[in-house]
């Protein structure tokens, strides 16, 4: 684990990753979108975010309705998203696939509980997508993790 969420109702206050300016390394005429935080450049922020007791888990369209709000929230340019139901009260896994990487979620609606990776590079802060998933999902409990993603030593 490289930092908890400073949302995160399980973690304590630590750092919290921002929207940074376009970092280009390497050859100068080309832009990779890496971060810098902390004198630490970085690819992106990886997001790991446990939902327990959380509500529509089984929906398809709901759970699409949520990526979009929170890919919005988050500023991203959505690409596409690709959603599978396993059937009548079985979860849904799947991608929305963002110019700046994706948000994938897991859902076991057996448990009340979803499993969202939100990865972003460039501006993007994908902390912002936290409320959003808290508005949309309701769940009683959420954990969270932020890893700094390709750090450059």
């Amino acid at each position: 684990m490289d930092q908890p969420s400073p949302l995160s109702r399980n973690s304590t206050n630590s750092d919290k990753i921002t929207a940074l300016n376009e970092t280009p390394i390497g050859n100068s005429t080309s832009k990779d979108y890496f971060k810098e935080l902390n004198g630490k450049k970085f690819a992106g922020a990886h997001l790991l975010a446990d939902l327990w007791g959380a509500s529509h888990l089984d929906d398809k369209n709901y759970i699409e309705m949520a990526l979009r709000k929170a890919i919005e929230a988050c500023d991203a340019t959505l690409l596409h998203v690709h959603l599978h139901h396993f059937g009548n009260g079985y979860g849904v896994s799947g991608v929305a696939v963002l110019a700046e990487s994706h948000i994938s979620v897991h859902t076991w609606p057996e448990r009340d509980f979803a499993a969202f990776d939100i990865f972003m590079c460039g501006s993007c802060n994908p902390e912002l997508a936290l409320p959003v998933l808290q508005k949309q999902f309701n769940p009683r409990r959420m954990e969270t993790e932020v890893h700094k993603r390709g750090v450059i030593r």
